[in-house]
Parts: structure tokens; C-alpha cells; sequence
């Protein structure tokens, strides 16, 4: 009876045939599988699904928020955005006669971010005015464009004053009234500006994130007024940081508003074909 030859578990290669995989007649261990990232697949993920639905001329919350979750979020966003209306129209009033009234620079900046709020939140009201447009691209990209135009506008405005006030050596007056109108500015603004945010990280929104930057800097500067009144009646030769402050804060618009238009405006005319969506 003939015994039947084992099988070799690691055949012996082709000496006319180098085989890499063979080492000293023994089989090569497996090859190890990559590890995958799976926050990198989600991104790719993500990525993919933004560019997606950008390319049908809708934003990203389409596919993440039902129909009422769409609407009821643009329904606290109009609320959100009547009240900074009325809000900063009665801060921009206040700061505006603080201006006046004690030469300040930071305080005539934060009054023309304040009338800047008031045209940033108006724009989001028509942003969100249609029911229909909630996640329209084309709109968004639309508004987006228009608040780039008015930073620009109110930075220049704002960087005159400033300057002005720095080459005149105008020296600012601080008194109750001042502090008064700084804190309750600060506070209000940047309340008005987390609300904002979280909104328009929800709804995807650009143009909502850029009305709560602009609400921020508003708190920042009510926060810069009261610093630099203080600063300046403890060391009366500081007197230049209020117009500094100003000059920065302009600067700080300025450039938001130029990162806004380059990358808004291309967007606009790709998703041109899509305005039957609003």
C-alpha cells in the first residue's frame, strides 16, 4: 500500500523563480491590514456630502436637520435676529451720543459695529424671510456677499474716526456713563453672539456665523471702551490706545469682510443655476 505524500503547508519555490514572499524555506507571515482612521472616514464622508449637495445648489443642513427641525430653527432665527435689531439699534444710539459727548474713538467704533449688527441682522431676516429657501446655497452665498460689502464699508468708516482721533491727539472724557454703556454692551453683544453661533452652526449658515462674529466684536469692543477708559484715567499719557483700539478693530472687519467676498463671490455665480430653489 503506497502512502499518499503529504502536501506541503510552503511549496518549494522555482529556483529559476525568486519568490520574495519565501525567506529560508519558510512561508512569509501575512500582511498586515492598514489600520483605518475612522474620524478620517469621516471626514472624507463629510466632505463628500457637503460637496454634494453644494453641487444641487443646497447647504449641508439639507441632510442633516427633518423639514420641521429646518423650520423651526429658521423660525428661532428670525426671533433671534428681530431682537439684535432692537437691541442694537438702542446700543448704537447710546454709543454714538457717548461718542460725542466724550470724544471716544473705541466708542464711535463699537457705534458703527452696532449699526453694522443692525444691517447683518436685517440681511439674515431676508436670508431666512422664505420658507422655501431654508437651505438654499445660491441665497445664502447672496446674503454672504452683501454683509462682505458692508464690512468693508463700516471699516473704512471706522478706520477714518480712528485715525482722525490719533493725528488730532484727541484726548477721550470718562465718566459713569462711559463704564455704564460699555458693560451693558459687552454683555448684551456677546449673549446675542453665542446664540447666533449655535444657530448658525446647526443651519450650516455662513451668513448667521458672520452676524455672530460681528455681534462678538461688538462685545469685544463695549469690553475695549471700558478698558481704555480706565487705562486712560489711571496714566493719562496713554491717551493713544482708545484710537488704537479703533484702528484694530477696523482692520479686524476689514479683513473679515475681503475673506468673505473672495470666498463667497465665486460661490454665487456656481450655484447661479439654482435660484428656483428659493
Amino acid at each position: 500500500m503506497t502512502d499518499t505524500p503529504a502536501t506541503d503547508s510552503c511549496p518549494v519555490p522555482d529556483p529559476a523563480v525568486v519568490d520574495p514572499s519565501v525567506r529560508n524555506g519558510q512561508c512569509a507571515p501575512p500582511e498586515k491590514a492598514s489600520p483605518v482612521d475612522p474620524f478620517k472616514m469621516d471626514r472624507d464622508q463629510e466632505m463628500k456630502i457637503s460637496d454634494s449637495v453644494e453641487g444641487q445648489g443646497l447647504l449641508e443642513s439639507s441632510m442633516r436637520l427633518k423639514p420641521h427641525e429646518a423650520q423651526s430653527y429658521r423660525k428661532k432665527t428670525l426671533w433671534v435676529s428681530w431682537i439684535s435689531i432692537v437691541v442694537t439699534i438702542i446700543l448704537a444710539v447710546a454709543a454714538f451720543t457717548v461718542s460725542i459727548m466724550r470724544h471716544s474713538a473705541s466708542a464711535f467704533g463699537f457705534a458703527f459695529d452696532a449699526t453694522l449688527d443692525v444691517l447683518s441682522s436685517t440681511i439674515v431676516l431676508w436670508r431666512y424671510s422664505n420658507a422655501a429657501a431654508v437651505h438654499s446655497a445660491h441665497r445664502e452665498y447672496i446674503a454672504c456677499v452683501i454683509l462682505g460689502v458692508v464690512f468693508l464699508l463700516s471699516s473704512m468708516c471706522i478706520l477714518g474716526k480712528a485715525i482722525h482721533d490719533l493725528a488730532t491727539k484727541l484726548l477721550p472724557e470718562v465718566d459713569d456713563f462711559l463704564f455704564s454703556v460699555a458693560i451693558v454692551s459687552g454683555v448684551v453683544c456677546i449673549i446675542l453672539a453665542v446664540i447666533k453661533f449655535m444657530l448658525g452652526r446647526v443651519l450650516t449658515s455662513r451668513a448667521l456665523i458672520t452676524d455672530a462674529f460681528n455681534s462678538l466684536v461688538g462685545g469685544i469692543m463695549g469690553f475695549s471702551i471700558l478698558i481704555s477708559a480706565e487705562v486712560f484715567r489711571n496714566h493719562p499719557a496713554v491717551w493713544y490706545l482708545d484710537g488704537t483700539i479703533g484702528v484694530l478693530i477696523g482692520l479686524i472687519i476689514m479683513a473679515y469682510g475681503v475673506k468673505l467676498l473672495i470666498d463667497m463671490v465665486p460661490r454665487v455665480r456656481q450655484t447661479r443655476n439654482y435660484e428656483r430653489f428659493e
